[in-house]
């Protein structure tokens, strides 16, 4: 369980105790906003406290999800979502059927996961609320994901080929580090422009959830470029058609 930039102890309390009553192996926060273990948090914690006490810290999303190679994400919104919105059995299905560490990240109390953050996560879970006020309470959330998740393992689960597994995130993200380098040097990307293109970029390999050797093939093939472009621009000038 992902909460990034959690601003209220009373919600992380009450999730620290739903991820004890689920089976929850472990809590991480991003940059948390309040203080985890203090006195609200622990009373609403109850017997959960221990979660809360073992509680990983990260700086950022992408560090808390290095090692994940399945990740969920919750919205709550509408339209504009850079992946499609499931339902939870279906999101979490396909979550079950990774190799852990698998996350649920739930965004900030009053504005939810970026854009950016949201295409770190292979599917996007939306839960059904009425249309005049949408956006529920984060530990509210949590309750309805998680009960839906344990509910999933008391079922048999369909029968159907094994998923191939996708590459853990600290890959992925080193990979599209080094393209959009060289992309830029290139002149594929400009500064201006780099970011909107490098998220569809993002999103189109998220859709297609590319497994560890995909990454490595094509980190290959950039760093192939990257030095026949370097080993190019190093040669001496001659003539059309003639070796140096």
């Amino acid at each position: 369980m992902v909460l990034v930039e959690p601003a209220g102890p009373l919600n992380v309390g009450s999730v620290a105790r739903l991820c004890a009553n689920f089976g929850v192996a472990e809590l991480r926060l991003v940059a948390p906003r309040c203080d985890h273990l203090g006195e609200e948090a622990r009373r609403m914690a109850v017997h959960g406290a221990w979660v809360l006490e073992q509680a990983r810290l990260f700086p950022s999303l992408s560090a808390a999800l290095a090692d994940c190679r399945r990740v969920v994400a919750t919205s709550g919104r509408r339209a504009g979502e850079p992946l499609p919105l499931l339902e939870p059995e279906p999101a979490l299905r396909w979550l079950q059927q990774g190799t852990a560490p698998v996350a649920l990240v739930f965004g900030r109390e009053d504005r939810g996961l970026s854009n950016d953050e949201l295409l770190q996560a292979g599917r996007l879970l939306t839960l059904g609320s009425g249309d005049a006020y949408a956006s529920l309470n984060l530990s509210h959330a949590a309750a309805l994901v998680l009960h839906s998740w344990h509910g999933l393992g008391a079922q048999a689960p369909a029968a159907q080929p094994p998923l191939p597994e996708p590459s853990d995130r600290e890959s992925l993200e080193a990979m599209l580090g080094d393209a959009e380098a060289l992309l830029l040097d290139v002149g594929f990307l400009h500064p201006h422009t780099a970011h909107a293109r490098m998220a569809k970029l993002r999103g189109l390999l998220q859709r297609a959830q590319i497994s560890s050797e995909e990454v490595a093939l094509v980190r290959g093939m950039v760093r192939q470029l990257r030095w026949a472009s370097e080993r190019g621009q190093a040669a001496p000038q001659g003539k059309a058609g003639q070796t140096p």
